[in-house]
């Protein structure tokens, strides 16, 4: 009760970014200049018009809130890379207090989306404070980034003493494919080497767990195993591609249904699942 009391006067409280470089205008937080990243121009755009119906999309924010009330944040959590604001608005109605750090249009639907605090940036341009952050998500952003060391060492610096980090990335070397490619990805994680990666930064691995465990055979048939032959599938930028991608049959329902249930249940107890085609875990700064 005084747990939700506390998140309650939080977000009564006016949000202002721990940096000196952002300036408020139309709305969002934003510094003089945004740096490019590496993901398609128009892929939030893209994204914004399937993740309400997307059966990928709304089980990853179920994974995520289901891991951050097991090991919940301290302060105002930051979303940073977070799109349209799909897992912010998530994080947001479950009670806790969610600034999203993105350099994209995605920025201004997080607006329109409802999320309250927007930064439009990159979290490098942001400049945040040292130690100013009780909590911050990377939630498949990771693997878009080049120099996955600095990005992670640039994350515990700006994380308080014990501060939480929240990161999802895709799973599985051996599901590489044209599509992550296509979707700017630099490589995809095993369990073993997302957990050294923290570890080499920094940070203390209190939880890891794949989830989509029903998903790795589909990836590797309709995915790699096209890209090794050198089919080329439908451009995953493209709208009509991204629904068809978000959409399962009729008959693979219920046994996703099923699959992500039992997921679900297993890390709302702290358990791993230890399969998937994505992984989640929270790491503390050490």
């Amino acid at each position: 009760m005084s747990n939700r009391s506390d998140r309650d006067r939080d977000h009564r409280r006016a949000f202002h970014p721990p940096s000196s470089v952002l300036r408020l205008g139309d709305g969002v937080w934003t510094p003089e200049n945004v740096t490019e990243v590496s993901y398609p121009e128009d892929g939030n755009d893209a994204c914004f018009a399937v993740e309400e119906r997307s059966y990928w999309f709304h089980h990853r924010n179920d994974v995520i809130v289901a891991a951050i009330r097991r090991r919940p944040p301290s302060g105002t959590f930051f979303d940073v890379g977070g799109g349209n604001g799909f897992v912010a608005k998530a994080i947001q109605d479950a009670g806790f207090r969610v600034a999203l750090v993105e350099p994209g249009r995605g920025a201004f639907n997080a607006l329109r989306r409802g999320v309250t605090d927007v930064v439009r940036s990159t979290l490098e341009d942001a400049a945040f404070d040292a130690g100013s952050i009780g909590a911050i998500g990377v939630f498949d952003v990771v693997e878009h980034v080049r120099d996955e060391d600095r990005f992670l060492s640039g994350i515990r610096r700006i994380l308080a003493p014990g501060g939480r980090v929240y990161c999802t990335v895709p799973a599985g070397k051996w599901l590489w494919s044209r599509d992550d490619v296509s979707a700017g990805h630099f490589r995809r994680h095993t369990a073993r080497s997302l957990r050294a990666s923290f570890r080499r930064n920094g940070f203390e691995i209190e939880y890891l767990s794949h989830f989509f465990c029903w998903l790795p055979l589909p990836v590797f048939v309709f995915r790699t195993l096209p890209s090794l032959a050198g089919i080329r599938r439908a451009d995953l930028r493209d709208r009509a591609a991204i629904q068809a991608d978000h959409s399962l049959p009729a008959p693979l329902r219920p046994v996703a249904a099923t699959a992500h249930r039992w997921e679900l249940n297993r890390i709302g107890r702290g358990a791993s699942v230890p399969v998937g085609s994505s992984l989640i875990c929270v790491a503390r700064h050490d």
